[in-house]
């Protein structure tokens, strides 16, 4: 397990909020930060620590992806013409572990950056090991047969706090996904609301 693995549930006590929408979330208990200090009464966050926050909790929702990870992401989607908070929520959306947690394959992002690295994903018919590989429109993306049988598909797929969002075609019997087009920040399911606005205030000021 790796160390971001194992600190998710900090993540959210950090944010405070449950950026995944998981039931065991400890924030659905407590709401305060960890840590010895993290009962103490909350300041009014400055502007550039609320820009910060989003930052922190879009990148901590997929996967907590590093700092340089994250910020070459969203250097590509400020180089494309049009809103650059929403080319980032594509661009993210469209890595391979974040189709493969959507459509329900695996029970959490994390468990989907694993999944792929350790080779169980087939991306048109080709086996890919790589997390942040990026699909296309069109693109089908499916569970290598040998892989099919893991327990941890059938406990996804049977989740009910989360659904598959529309700009996926899923077949769970055949447990394939087709990416149908990319999609805009009021397509994405997320439990909790995000702020790409304020990650491009954030970047432009730092």
């Amino acid at each position: 397990m790796t160390k971001r693995t194992s600190a998710k549930y900090k993540i959210d006590r950090r944010m405070g909020e449950n950026i995944w929408g998981r039931p065991k979330s400890p924030i659905n208990k407590r709401e305060y930060g960890p840590g010895q200090h993290g009962q103490r009464r909350k300041n009014k966050l400055s502007d550039f620590g609320t820009q910060l926050r989003a930052k922190q909790k879009l990148k901590g929702y997929y996967g907590d992806l590093t700092e340089k990870q994250f910020r070459k992401i969203y250097a590509e989607a400020e180089r494309v013409r049009g809103d650059t908070g929403e080319m980032l929520i594509g661009l993210l959306e469209r890595r391979l572990d974040a189709v493969v947690y959507r459509a329900k394959f695996v029970p959490t992002i994390f468990a989907a950056r694993q999944f792929v690295n350790h080779g169980h994903v087939l991306v048109n018919g080709k086996r890919v090991n790589i997390a942040s590989y990026r699909v296309s429109e069109g693109d089908v993306i499916e569970v290598r047969q040998k892989s099919k049988q893991m327990a941890a598909i059938a406990e996804a797929i049977a989740l009910t706090e989360r659904d598959v969002p529309d700009y996926l075609e899923v077949d769970h019997n055949k447990l394939t996904a087709k990416f149908v087009r990319t999609p805009g920040l009021g397509d994405v399911p997320y439990p909790v609301q995000m702020e790409p606005n304020l990650v491009v205030e954030y970047y432009a000021k730092n």
